[in-house]
């Protein structure tokens, strides 16, 4: 949750799970909350984007930024790309 707010992905209603940014990041955050649901129509949808407008064999997933409480893409290479930096 976010300022009280349940933390559920925009495009698929699924629950977003608590991610750790890696500490070799800009980001200024300590955790995004991020949808890693495979099935996430921007997920799935994002591999074709990806490939026609950048040529590049990679998607992305819906993140909430927990400072500014804003929806944004995070970048993947492959359905298992960032999973071990949940924090369950």
């Amino acid at each position: 949750m976010i300022n009280g707010k349940k933390t559920v992905c925009p495009y698929c209603n699924q629950e977003m799970k608590k991610w750790k940014i890696p500490q070799t990041t800009t980001w200024n955050d300590t955790f995004f909350y991020v949808c890693f649901n495979d099935n996430c129509p921007y997920f799935m949808e994002g591999w074709d984007y990806m490939w026609e407008t950048q040529k590049a064999r990679a998607s992305y997933r819906c993140r909430l930024d927990s400072d500014s409480d804003k929806y944004a893409p995070l970048p993947v290479w492959s359905r298992e790309a960032l999973r071990n930096n949940i924090m369950e």
